[in-house]
């Protein structure tokens, strides 16, 4: 498999490159209409071919543990450091890999993929990963007291549907398909609601505000709705209404009505308002303990400035953000807390003899640095363990100057053997003087260059850009002066 006439750079892969090169080159304008769209056919079916095959060498990567003998967590973290890739990408590849790939057993034979009929559909390059991901989708849902000869017959009409239909559309088939298998729902078990159970909260967006879908399973659904019942109904928790009820305490029902006959918000809205109105009373966070030794509560960091403007966003704990009124609104009936910083945004000293960073210290490294400190990883704060970049077996102080943040899977990452990551402390003259500094393994990094992790500081990385625009500019309007400089300067008379 390693030779040079096989799967190699030599050989097929070099042969690809080669085709794929010499269609870049080709010129298109000599082709009839048809001869258009019959190319588009031809490059869309290699194309999903050619997922196939990328799911063959993740099997392979996956045979052969590569992820743990280069230090990476799992398979979809190797994708990312290797190829480069989005984490959404890498874990796409690899949750369909799961179902349409042939992986093997413990001692070597292959084993069927979940979805057979989808996986010779892809190899034929007769449907797409988007057509695969969605057959995978509409299967996940049946129920597990559906017989195997259904469950293969649902995915072998969804198959058949999706080599002349649309990805779009194999969602409205499998409803269809789940309706016929389960009219009553009584094929549905507690295994199948415990298997579709789940909330997303998605990455919170440019505007502040955060997506949010899921499935919720009986239990969770009776234990919110006398909440909802109670602190959702018309009038209550409303933040347009300065007047109208909040609290648990005993309501008037005349007060009541006259805040609902002021209300005009949806019932989405209602719900929202509620949940956000029951979290800021504090009642759920007071029995909730601490975490990695902080109280389990709302941290949030801002700059003087940003006050005294009463603009920009605080920070959280856990790399979300929130409009500097709300975060001053927020604070008034909160616990104050005080980070105070040197000129480079570093926290002032806080030593400590003991191994474990105090509860002072780790609030001012969250404060400071609000996440992990490895280059590219966006783990918030609230996810991180506080690590000694100086070990403190090695000798180590338990000072703010030698601590610094990791969440649980880069801090795994950190040791002496092979594939081991290292950390340094910046010196004076670095721009990041006394930041954390990462070092990749050679099989990532073969410089061996020290790196900062700007993932959790934006503005650091636009502060450069700017800076280099601003140079550039200068540079540009000084030469501009410089030749009109030259047109202006009067020219010696003709001998």
């Amino acid at each position: 498999m390693h030779s040079s006439g096989g799967i190699g750079e030599t050989g097929i892969a070099a042969r690809l490159r080669a085709a794929i090169t010499d269609l870049l080159d080709e010129p298109l304008t000599g082709l009839s209409d048809g001869g258009v769209i019959d190319l588009m056919r031809d490059v869309e079916r290699c194309t999903r071919m050619l997922t196939m095959v990328r799911h063959r060498l993740l099997v392979e990567a996956s045979d052969r543990s590569l992820p743990a003998r280069h230090g990476s967590k799992s398979l979809k973290r190797f994708l990312m450091e290797t190829l480069n890739l989005a984490g959404a990408d890498a874990g796409s590849r690899v949750h369909q890999a799961q179902t349409v790939a042939t992986f093997h057993d413990m001692a070597g034979e292959p084993v069927d993929p979940l979805l057979p009929h989808t996986a010779r559909a892809l190899t034929a390059g007769d449907i797409s990963a988007d057509h695969a991901r969605g057959i995978a989708t509409v299967i996940n849902r049946v129920p597990r007291g559906a017989s195997a000869d259904d469950r293969a017959a649902a995915e072998e009409v969804l198959t058949e549907f999706a080599r002349t239909g649309s990805p779009d559309d194999i969602g409205k088939v499998g409803d269809k398909i789940l309706a016929y298998l389960d009219p009553d729902g009584h094929l549905t078990t507690d295994n199948d609601r415990a298997r579709m159970r789940g909330i997303i909260i998605g990455r919170q967006r440019p505007d502040g505000m955060s997506p949010i879908r899921g499935d919720i399973d009986p239990v969770l659904r009776a234990l919110l709705d006398p909440l909802l019942a109670k602190y959702a109904r018309p009038g209550m928790c409303n933040p347009d209404d300065p007047a109208c009820p909040t609290g648990p305490e005993s309501l008037d029902p005349a007060l009541l009505a006259e805040a609902a006959a002021r209300d005009h918000r949806s019932p989405a809205q209602r719900n929202h308002d509620a949940l956000k109105a029951l979290l800021e009373s504090g009642v759920i966070a007071d029995q909730l303990g601490t975490h990695r030794g902080v109280p389990v509560a709302t941290i949030l960091t801002m700059s003087i400035d940003d006050v005294e403007r009463a603009a920009g966003v605080a920070t959280t704990a856990t790399g979300g953000t929130i409009p500097i009124p709300d975060a001053l609104t927020m604070t008034q009936r909160s616990q104050p807390w005080l980070a105070v910083f040197d000129h480079t945004g570093l926290p002032l000293h806080l030593g400590r003899t003991k191994r474990l960073a105090s509860r002072d210290q780790r609030l001012a490294l969250i404060a400071a640095l609000k996440g992990c400190s490895r280059p590219g990883c966006d783990a918030p704060a609230s996810l991180c363990a506080v690590h000694h970049v100086l070990d403190y077996r090695k000798n180590g102080s338990t000072d703010i100057e030698n601590l610094t943040l990791a969440c649980d899977a880069c801090h795994a990452l950190i040791h002496d053997g092979p594939g081991g990551w290292k950390t340094r402390i910046e010196g004076p003259r670095s721009p990041y003087a006394g930041r954390t500094a990462w070092i990749a393994p050679p099989h990532i990094d073969p410089q061996q260059k020290p790196r900062i992790n700007h993932r959790h500081h934006a503005n650091e990385l636009l502060a450069q850009a700017l800076s280099r625009i601003h140079v550039r500019n200068e540079h540009a309007r000084e030469q501009h002066r410089q030749w009109r400089r030259q047109q202006t300067r009067p020219r010696p008379a003709a001998a």
